[in-house]
């Protein structure tokens, strides 16, 4: 069949069975992003109005911190301001390093399609076919697909591995500057951010 008239379907069918495994990490890829994007939104955080989520990363650090408003919880709201910080990190990078791990399986699979459709060809070969090459198209298409495909998905995996990581970082820095123009002596109060930064309703 000419290279024309393959379609896209039937050139995946020749990458054989390390297709199955290429196709579960690619739409596991596509869910992370998507899921880790939204995590590292400035409405998640508070930091903008979202129509998202009612209950942003902002106002959930006020609720946990609001009955330690006097002096005397001054310490335990900033022991509690770290813990929150450190979970929301631990928590959103938990899912960004799965990107890591996928970018580094992708390859590692595609290399497994390979050496498996190169075992088939040399079969092949030693079964007689090696005066009639189509019968080791199969195969090599086989080696070749399966290579290409885990490249596919592993070079964007890791593409969106340091990009949400950085994403992340910036998220966390202007979270922390929220938390500097919100902070009094006594502790965190609401009160609204200047320049359109922070909750649409800080205040209650």
């Amino acid at each position: 069949m000419p290279l024309a008239q393959i379609t896209l379907f039937e050139l995946l069918q020749q990458g054989g069975w390390a297709m199955y495994p290429l196709g579960c990490l690619s739409m596991t890829l596509f869910a992370l992003i998507l899921f880790s994007w939204m995590q590292t939104s400035r409405g998640h955080f508070g930091l903008r109005p979202s129509r998202w989520t009612d209950r942003p990363l902002t106002r959930q650090l006020e609720d946990k911190l609001g009955p330690l408003q006097t002096k005397s919880g001054t310490a335990r709201q900033r022991e509690k301001t770290e813990d929150f910080l450190n979970g929301i990190e631990g928590n959103t990078l938990r899912w960004i390093q799965y990107m890591n791990v996928i970018a580094t399986i992708a390859p590692m699979v595609g290399l497994l399609g390979t050496v498996s459709g190169m075992i088939g060809a040399f079969q092949t070969i030693a079964t007689g076919g090696m005066g009639k090459p189509e019968l080791l198209a199969g195969d090599i298409g086989e080696a070749l697909i399966t290579t290409a495909t885990g490249l596919t998905i592993g070079i964007p995996a890791m593409i969106f591995y340091f990009m949400l990581r950085n994403r992340l970082d910036a998220r966390l820095e202007e979270f922390e500057e929220w938390l500097e123009e919100t902070s009094s002596g006594s502790g965190i109060e609401s009160k609204p951010v200047p320049q359109g930064i922070g909750p649409e309703n800080p205040k209650r």
